[in-house]
């Protein structure tokens, strides 16, 4: 019998982790008929509430349910990871605990990979229903953003929900760095990849944990970690800047020589050094957040610590 690992990513997820059980649990006739046991793996990335307790409750009731609990929260990449890393079946899947990835494609996703030989199948929404306007549209920009500036296709409104080979989820494993965007990690790796589009779905319970400012960080990240045009563009700044001095030190010695004008307008001197002084910060800036990430790197701290696994 073949064994499909489901990881199950939780951050204050108390109100859903039953009601996704309950959820999944509709898929397994199908799964059973094709000889597939299920393996479900709850992370607790340091939940505040009861989501443990919850936990706690269905592996009393059902002991292909396994747990493992953060010390404190690390991030959804981190726990993307570690579900990887104890999955042991011969396919996985990834599904969000709030039910916003429905795991009644799980069948659909599952006869792809099986019959036409895919390593993954993957899953986009086709629309942002109940997402506020400005979130959608920085959530497109972002995406137009980075596959202009990136070598890796990464799919507009892709999920993380995505049924892969253990072939690809080892090729995932391999890749151990500290900054993760697994977006973009899933395009990298390559191997043939199955997108599935379905319409988005509002939590069921709950809040969502992602606000404007963690969205906007988590883009940043994910540009830094796929491109290095930021620090061409850095140093095409300082170029063009270099450039326009010169011909305005040209200009001024120009206008002194033949026509005996004085240099004036200290008002538009101070604009132009606050201009300069702008780009050269923003250009530090850039540089700053490469050299961030590369201090990350280099400590080697664990992506998470366990407090319990059971």
């Amino acid at each position: 019998m073949k064994i499909l690992s489901v990881i199950v990513p939780c951050y204050n997820e108390e109100e859903n982790v039953s009601d996704f059980y309950d959820e999944l649990m509709k898929t397994e006739e199908f799964f059973k008929s094709k000889d597939v046991d299920f393996e479900i793996i709850y992370i607790d990335d340091g939940s505040k509430d009861n989501t443990a307790l919850e936990v706690h409750k269905l592996i009393d009731k059902d002991k292909r349910v396994h747990f493992v609990s953060f010390s404190r929260n690390f991030g959804k990449e981190a726990a993307i990871y570690a579900g990887l890393q104890h999955a042991k079946g011969d396919y996985v899947v990834m599904l969000d605990a709030d039910l916003q990835d429905p795991p009644a494609l799980l069948p659909q996703m599952y006869s792809y990979i099986v019959n036409e030989g895919y390593d993954s199948v993957a899953t986009r929404r086709v629309d942002r229903k109940g997402e506020p306007p400005i979130r959608s549209f920085f959530a497109r920009r972002f995406y137009h953003l980075i596959n202009k500036m990136s070598k890796t296709e990464i799919v507009d409104g892709a999920r993380d929900y995505r049924l892969m080979t253990r072939r690809f989820v080892d090729a995932i494993l391999s890749m151990e760095e500290y900054n993760r965007f697994s977006k973009g990690i899933f395009g990298w790796v390559g191997f043939n990849t199955k997108w599935i589009e379905f319409e988005n779905i509002e939590r069921k319970k709950g809040e969502t944990k992602w606000s404007f400012w963690k969205l906007f960080v988590y883009a940043i990240d994910g540009i830094i970690a796929f491109s290095t045009v930021p620090l061409a563009i850095a140093s095409i700044i300082g170029t063009l800047f270099c450039v326009i001095a010169f011909i305005g030190i040209l200009f001024i010695l120009i206008r002194s020589l033949f026509w005996q004008d004085p240099t004036s307008g200290w008002p538009s001197m101070v604009c132009i050094i606050m201009l300069v002084s702008g780009v050269q910060l923003f250009c530090l800036g850039v540089v700053g957040q490469y050299l961030s990430k590369t201090y990350l790197e280099v400590k080697k701290r664990p992506l998470y610590l366990v407090k319990e696994d059971i």
